[in-house]
């Protein structure tokens, strides 16, 4: 049996010691403007009791915001006091993405959330992903991670988690969704499942909880808020912050197939026929693409497959082959 080499990143915080550290975890690069250079991916741990621990992310793609800010603020203003147990706070995973502004490494391309389990003598990318793979999942009891739509999606603002396997773990992780208490909340269905950050918690027992809370490459006051009140909720939920979890109202939805997606076939100019949150039939038509070419051509129609309300846009004014267009997720009574 193959023996893993150690992983390269080392902490610069003591995951054991009781009150609040700041500091780095840092992963050698060598590179033509520091020989001897490495990357510093702040974190925070606060630890007081021995009660569970709560790992939070945000940054695993690095143009979604809310995860960021919520999270940097958080690691700011977390009193030990206020803890039982011990809270990780990574604001950034993917900290070369973020600080580029870009959903993949600038460095390697790598995406953070495909990239999982990692290697210790991989990429950058997958070097990181194998430090939380082997040093920080099998720490937490409870994970949740921060995601947006990036510069190219746009959500209505959910919470949510996956049907799972072990039907315990799936009710522990959307009783957790429950307390997030985000506008809606979500079963979620992923088409591409391989080498997730989700998967590879949801694979150790983790209690796994994500979100989608906006998109357009920026933040808005209301989804930051529902970061910020999220998290609490979701460590008063876990026993971890003290108080009452501050519940909000939510509407359920459901992916139940792959017909929730619908994929542009053509390039040219998106219209959007529908907004966000808005209600959908089976067979209507959500958007138009316009050929951009030239002129006096027919767009092309992109058609919701079921009924619902539109969950996810395309959101850049121009589209390409292949590019999600639309999610319509089911109500859930």
């Amino acid at each position: 049996m193959k023996t893993l080499r150690p992983s390269p990143i080392t902490p610069t915080v003591d995951f054991d010691k009781p009150g609040v550290q700041h500091g780095f975890l840092r992963l050698p690069y060598s590179r033509d403007d520091s020989a001897w250079g490495s990357v510093m991916i702040p974190l925070t741990v606060v630890k007081n009791g021995s009660g569970p621990t709560a790992l939070l992310t945000g940054g695993n793609h690095g143009d979604e915001y809310e995860g960021p800010i919520a999270l940097f603020d958080l690691a700011r203003t977390l009193d030990p006091k206020d803890v039982s147990g011990t809270v990780i706070i990574v604001p950034a995973m993917n900290y070369p993405a973020f600080r580029a502004g870009t959903r993949t490494s600038p460095i390697d391309k790598g995406n953070m959330n495909r990239s999982f389990p990692g290697r210790p003598d991989g990429t950058v990318t997958e070097k990181i992903a194998d430090y939380f793979q082997r040093e920080l999942l099998p720490r937490a009891d409870i994970v949740l991670d921060f995601h947006s739509g990036g510069k190219t999606l746009d959500f209505v603002p959910f919470c949510a988690a996956h049907i799972l396997p072990d039907k315990r773990q799936e009710e522990q992780a959307f009783a957790a969704v429950k307390a997030f208490s985000a506008p809606f909340s979500m079963r979620m269905l992923e088409i591409d499942a391989v080498g997730m950050y989700d998967t590879a918690a949801e694979e150790m027992g983790k209690i796994f909880v994500t979100t989608e809370l906006g998109g357009g490459g920026t933040s808005r006051a209301e989804t930051v808020r529902i970061a910020k009140r999220g998290t609490l909720n979701v460590l008063r939920h876990a026993g971890i912050v003290g108080g009452a979890v501050e519940s909000q109202p939510t509407q359920w939805l459901d992916m139940p197939s792959g017909d929730c997606f619908s994929f542009a076939e053509d390039e040219g100019m998106i219209e959007p026929l529908v907004d966000l949150g808005e209600a959908v039939e089976a067979g209507q038509v959500v958007a138009r693409i316009h050929p951009i070419g030239r002129t006096g051509q027919a767009p092309a129609e992109i058609k919701a497959k079921l009924s619902g309300i539109l969950t996810a846009r395309h959101f850049p004014g121009l589209v390409k082959p292949g590019d999600c267009a639309a999610v319509v997720a089911v109500l859930v009574d």
